[in-house]
């Protein structure tokens, strides 16, 4: 069973940058839809952005936009969220999902796969 693996998180200051990473274990992707998502501590998971992975087309939540980029590299087999001018409220555990259906949703129970997430920590 394929599973989604994040890297790419850790501490930078307000004002850096990261470039989080998505990739499949043990397979490609073969996903209509791919997403991030992130959780802060004693919050709900919040949606970030997805892509359509044949099409690339992207959607950026109001949160981050502005700010971030999604896309994907389908010889790499892999997905990116690149974060420039990172602040504290961006601190949370990064998530990335996969779902199969055509329609964008922004809700977690709409994505079938999920990754175990990487931390990333912005200071003041």
């Amino acid at each position: 069973q394929v599973q989604l693996v994040e890297s790419g998180g850790g501490l930078v200051q307000a004002g850096g940058s990261l470039r989080l990473s998505c990739t499949p274990s043990g397979g490609t992707f073969s996903h209509y839809r791919m997403a991030w998502f992130r959780q802060a501590p004693g919050k709900e998971r919040e949606f970030v952005g997805d892509i359509t992975w044949s099409a690339g087309r992207t959607y950026v939540a109001d949160s981050v936009k502005g700010r971030s980029t999604i896309s994907r590299d389908n010889a790499k087999n892999t997905m990116y969220l690149q974060m420039n001018s990172l602040k504290p409220e961006d601190t949370a555990v990064y998530y990335c999902a996969a779902s199969d259906r055509r329609a964008l949703f922004t809700f977690a129970t709409a994505y079938d796969y999920w990754g175990q997430g990487t931390q990333v920590t912005v200071s003041s």
